[in-house]
């Protein structure tokens, strides 16, 4: 019999008010209709507890997690374990040969930073030692630094198997999950580049510290050693990236989610008092970044975002490049939105936070999850502009929420539909086939540098980082008129930014306009006085004119803000001999 949607609403109303027989009565219904509805739209506990049902004791999920062997789950499942290896080795197959690109490319300081075995001993550089091996090992090729990420992903994409089968028991689920983490393309930023390694790195130690925080609910001695290997797995993770901080939060929000957060309350706070130290480290470098990012990118650092503005936009962007990742940039330039765009934004995050509060009230899987994802990336979303709206790299633990919560879904469905056991797994298959396209294709854009900032100027159009780039890439090629057109919109998009001004004067130079190439190294050093490049040119045009006094000043100038530089010094003995 189908209930009106009067009948339901006087249901819902008067359940925990009145007798069940009364409420029948009222209606004219069966006494059996009414258990009927609300068996199928109240909580188990609640619908037993208002039957009269004795409500079975549930066994908590941390004792569950103590009879789980992962040493006989290893050797079992050592062919999905293959399987990853094999398919992440397939996908990032052409990347192995791949350059170093952008901030890849290190400047003298950085390799002096590297020759100094005891500047990895000061805090923020600790995350850095694979890299300081392989430098002073002579392995400085980048298919060793790039192998290093793509390890990291790896050990990732199993962790996130086993961590998932404790969870749920389910290990379609779990397969599923890790085979869209091991080739999703979202996460290039921190696998194929170079310098995302922080983010895969970061996410690797995380997950083996919650992997051993999962497995801690052991036998005395066990669980006290597991808890130490978690809390040192958890301080590596930060100390890889400081956007892991926030991380500590998803110890407490498992305990909410599954376990019991009154009791155990005690066995995350070291957590917590390594993130706080940590984040008190972190917070008194702000002032350097707000200043690097004024000085090297010329943006407005240290101002402030709107966050009814940027959390909306950047959670509906992310949840975009998951589920249909066509626009991947290195640059999300993009993020000025008319009022019609913003409202769908805006409509797709209070969808979002609307699933989160469902999973809180029937389905605790869900909320944990999504909540995961959201915890990820408060970091990046606070409203002092210190960070991008959006980058592909944040999202790459947090991915895992947003798979985690897809994954089960499709296992739903495969539940739902025993009849038709093959029809899902061949849909997923064509995800996972067609992820992995999409991936094999964009490291294609991280080859080279030319590749990437072709590739990201047609997505973003609107960076002044980016077309002053594009313009290196024509002055490389000697399109030297276009690579101008490229400087001047920089300068355009960006009146203060001094590189593109230096640029254009190399290529004044280039092209023997000699007149015009000083003027801009002399705006580039009005805009930034520090840019010791433009002293350094200026100095050689001086020199060739053979106007050695200004040659001499202004190569002084250089070695004042660049006293170590041997080249510079050379110039100088140079220029001192002929005066």
């Amino acid at each position: 019999m189908a209930l009106t949607s009067d009948q339901k609403h006087y249901i819902k109303k008067n359940w925990e008010a009145r007798p069940l027989e009364e409420i029948a009565s009222s209606l004219s219904l069966p006494e059996k209709v009414i258990r009927k509805y609300l068996k199928k739209h109240l909580p188990e506990k609640k619908y037993q507890k208002l039957v009269g049902q004795a409500v079975p004791k549930e066994t908590p999920p941390s004792l569950e997690n103590a009879g789980f062997d992962l040493q006989q789950f290893l050797s079992e499942n050592i062919n999905y374990f293959v399987l990853f290896f094999i398919l992440i080795f397939i996908v990032y197959l052409n990347s192995f040969d791949n350059a170093f690109v952008s901030d890849d490319i290190w400047g003298e300081d950085q390799k002096a930073l590297m020759r100094n075995f005891f500047n990895l001993l000061q805090p923020f550089y600790w995350g850095s030692f694979l890299h300081f091996i392989l430098f002073n090992t002579g392995l400085t090729s980048p298919f060793y630094f790039r192998a290093i990420n793509i390890i990291f992903h790896f050990g990732s994409t199993c962790l996130i198997f086993i961590i998932l089968n404790i969870l749920t028991k389910k290990k379609p689920l779990a397969l599923f999950a890790a085979l869209l983490f091991a080739v999703h393309p979202i996460l290039i930023e921190a696998v194929g580049w170079i310098s995302g390694r922080p983010y895969s790195q970061s996410a690797f130690f995380f997950l083996a510290s919650f992997l051993s925080y999962l497995l801690s609910f052991r036998p005395e001695r066990n669980g006290r050693r597991l808890m130490i290997i978690s809390g040192v797995c958890f301080f590596l993770s930060v100390i890889s990236s400081e956007k892991a901080v926030a991380l500590f939060a998803i110890f407490p929000l498992y305990e909410l989610a599954f376990g019991d957060l009154k009791r155990n309350w005690k066995k995350f706070l070291p957590f917590f008092v390594i993130a706080v130290i940590l984040a008190i480290a972190y917070l008194s470098r702000i002032g350097q970044r707000i200043s690097d990012l004024n000085t090297t990118y010329y943006g407005d650092g240290g101002g402030f975002y709107n966050p009814l503005v940027q959390i909306p936009i950047a959670i509906s962007s992310y949840l975009g490049l998951i589920f249909w990742p066509a626009g991947l940039t290195l640059y999300h330039t993009e993020m000025s939105f008319g009022t019609g765009i913003y409202v769908l934004c805006l409509l797709i995050f209070l969808l979002f936070a609307g699933l989160i509060y469902y999973g809180w009230k029937k389905n605790r899987f869900i909320f944990f999850w999504l909540t995961f994802f959201f915890i990820s990336l408060t970091p990046t979303l606070t409203p002092l502009k210190v960070s991008w709206i959006v980058a592909e790299r944040y999202a790459y633990i947090g991915i895992l929420g947003v798979i985690a919560a897809f994954a089960y879904f499709f296992n739903w469905l495969q539940e739902k539909f025993p009849a038709k056991k093959t029809w899902p797994y061949v849909i997923f298959t064509l995800i996972i086939l067609t992820l992995s396209v999409r991936t094999i294709v964009r490291n294609v854009d991280w080859d080279n540098e030319d590749n990437l900032w072709i590739a990201t100027e047609k997505t973003s159009p609107s960076g002044h980082v980016i077309h002053n780039n594009m313009g290196d890439v024509y002055a490389r090629r000697k399109d030297y008129d276009q690579a101008i057109l490229e400087f001047k919109k920089a300068i355009e998009i960006n009146p203060r930014y001094a590189d593109a001004y230096h640029n254009m004067a190399n290529t004044y130079e280039a092209l023997g306009k000699t007149n015009e190439a000083i003027a801009n190294y002399q705006k580039a050093l009005e805009l930034n006085p520090k840019l010791w490049q433009s002293d350094q040119n200026l100095a050689t045009i001086y020199f060739k004119q053979g106007n050695f006094p200004r040659a001499d000043e202004a190569i002084k100038k250089a070695l004042e803000i660049n006293p170590t530089d041997s080249s510079l010094q050379d110039n100088l003995k140079m220029i001192e001999s002929k005066l």
